[in-house]
């Protein structure tokens, strides 16, 4: 597997390469580098070999495509370095960038099997990142990289229905691809395995984001909303317990303090990922928040199956692909850019214990259908039919 993130820290690739290790793959992972962290290491069996290139999350479009240039130049190099060794019966490439798929374009050419695995729709989440800088240009440039590099894979993923659908619409035949949900390992998410908490068992609501510190996540509103239910309801403290990081915290940090809320704003930092259900555990309710804008409207933020399986209120943008998924009457909804509806999602949580209750009963049960032990038998069974040939020649 290629990847240009932290291996620890990507639940998704984690998720894949674990449920291969347990079936009886090997699994090799080239991955960035954190600070500190060594060369090689492995983790539940997986090898794991970093390169030394770390992430500029939040910096300019030019030191991005510096980092992502730089990481497939490694990745080459250290791919085909290792396969003349090891003789790797698949590639599975993680994007984007999707121009990382030249990285194992020399083993896709001696017959290696390719799988692509389209984390986002890049087209989309430049334009959602990058407003100022997207243009016909740059999107058409950006769709030709993405077609090309479905057009060298032997096969495709994507997450959602929404963004299958937008590449059956740009002509990628329904053959090439298939959609794997990012659905939550269930042990990894086990209410069983926490101290449940009480709702406001110490008379405080505690609310949890746990996630990117980016402009996507829509997080000023919800520091707004912190804001009017200390100006609307002061007799109910909350607090916003913040489990992440990224380039929008010095920004929330001033906004907290502009809206005299600092005190009820605490940032934690990024947390590993195994340490991610014992934070939702602590919580009342349980945040997805999400701007809207093309990219959004066919993704479906993670966070909402993470709160719904530790069987917490899920508070979540109204936007189509968790509509999709979850009922109108599994999660608390509220219109996407309106910190006043988001506040008051938040209060029918805290006014309404009967509902409460249910629609958490019912967006647990749906979380745990499409959790990834669900997922994992229709990935495997992908894996084992693309590798077949090339591991019977």
């Amino acid at each position: 597997m290629l990847v240009h993130s932290y291996y620890e820290e990507d639940p998704r690739v984690r998720r894949q390469a674990e449920t291969l290790v347990r079936a009886g793959w090997p699994v090799d992972v080239i991955s960035l580098r954190r600070p500190g962290d060594p060369a090689r290491g492995t983790l539940e069996g997986v090898a794991i070999t970093r390169l030394d290139v770390q992430r500029h999350q939040g910096s300019p479009i030019a030191t991005y495509l510096a980092e992502y240039t730089t990481f497939l130049a490694r990745a080459t190099f250290a791919l085909a370095r290792a396969h003349r060794r090891r003789r790797y019966g698949l590639v599975q490439v993680h994007t984007p960038p999707d121009f990382l798929v030249g990285a194992a374009l020399p083993l896709r050419l001696a017959g290696v099997p390719l799988l692509l695995d389209l984390h986002e729709a890049t087209p989309e989440f430049f334009r959602s990142r990058f407003p100022g800088a997207s243009n016909a240009i740059t999107i058409g440039g950006l769709t030709v990289v993405e077609r090309l590099a479905i057009g060298v894979a032997s096969r495709a993923l994507s997450v959602t229905r929404e963004r299958h659908e937008r590449l059956l619409a740009l002509g990628i035949p329904a053959r090439k691809v298939d959609v794997i949900r990012n659905g939550p390992v269930l042990a990894r998410f086990d209410p069983a395995a926490h101290v449940r908490r009480p709702f406001m068992a110490d008379g405080v609501l505690r609310l949890a984001y746990a996630g990117a510190l980016t402009p996507l996540y829509a997080l000023e509103d919800v520091v707004e909303a912190v804001a009017i239910l200390a100006r609307e309801r002061p007799d109910l403290p909350a607090v916003l317990d913040l489990f992440g990081r990224g380039d929008r915290e010095e920004e929330l940090r001033e906004q907290a303090a502009r809206l005299a809320v600092a005190d009820r704003v605490r940032f934690h930092g990024r947390i590993p990922l195994d340490a991610v259900a014992g934070a939702l555990a602590g919580a009342d309710l349980v945040l997805s928040p999400i701007r809207r804008n093309r990219f959004s409207e066919m993704s479906l933020s993670t966070k909402v199956f993470e709160g719904a399986i530790m069987e917490k209120p899920v508070v979540a943008a109204d936007l189509p692909s968790a509509r999709a998924e979850f009922d109108a009457d599994m999660l608390a909804w509220y219109a996407p850019d309106d910190p006043a509806d988001l506040a008051r999602a938040m209060l029918r949580v805290v006014d309404d214990p009967a509902w409460r209750v249910a629609t958490a009963a019912r967006a647990a049960a749906r979380a745990r259908e499409l959790a990834w032990d669900a997922e994992a038998p229709r990935y495997l069974a992908l894996i084992e039919e693309l590798a077949r040939d090339r591991l019977s020649s």
